[in-house]
């Protein structure tokens, strides 16, 4: 069992992967790094094995098989999930792995909405989509989860293996807030910077 596993959904990310490996690798040095690839049509699965990423293959696509997979074959005394675009800061890494592994913390949420998320992020209308399902969630379950849209989080044991991924997409988000609310595991909001990907810039 790896005792932090880097889990790194990826298609089509050529020109950030190396970044995002490096970066990784270089914040949380004795972590296992993993790129899924799903399908990438460009050199997303040679520039990250160049970079020392562990490479595997999902080829249903959408990001939540990726993610199932990913669930399903690691194992990892704790996990971080982030994307492949560069859009988040390896930075956090240490804080947020450090709150499963020494505050047995079950989910770390990296909230974008505190910091610069408004700011960087350049698609109409995806941030009030994301306060709207927040306020709507933080309502039903009586929580204070910050950003329900991240792609960037820590996750325990507990949570990986018993979380059921049943969605394709990007929604597995908010499914993956709502299993943990719903099953009353501990819950972190950390804020994080956010970056926009380069080609929106």
């Amino acid at each position: 069992m790896d005792k932090i596993a880097v889990l790194i959904p990826c298609y089509n990310e050529e020109k950030t992967i190396k970044k995002v490996v490096e970066d990784f690798k270089k914040a949380l040095p004795e972590a296992k790094i993993y790129v899924y690839d799903n399908n990438s049509k460009d050199k997303t699965v040679e520039i990250a094995k160049e970079a020392g990423a562990i490479v595997k293959f999902e080829t249903r696509q959408g990001k939540g098989n990726v993610i199932r997979s990913m669930f399903r074959e690691i194992d990892a005394e704790s996990y971080i999930m982030v994307d492949g675009d560069d859009t988040y800061p390896a930075e956090n890494a240490r804080e947020m792995v450090d709150c499963v592994l020494q505050e047995k913390v079950d989910m770390v949420i990296g909230d974008r909405l505190s910091s610069t998320y408004f700011t960087e992020n350049k698609r109409r209308f995806h941030g009030f989509g994301n306060v709207l399902t927040r306020v709507l969630i933080n309502t039903i379950y009586k929580s204070d989860i910050r950003d329900v849209m991240t792609g960037y989080r820590a996750f325990s044991y507990k949570f990986v293996k018993t979380f059921p991924v049943m969605s394709k997409g990007f929604e597995l988000e908010n499914e993956m807030t709502i299993h943990a609310l719903d099953k009353n595991m501990k819950i972190k909001n950390v804020i994080i910077e956010y970056r926009d990907r380069p080609e929106r810039k």
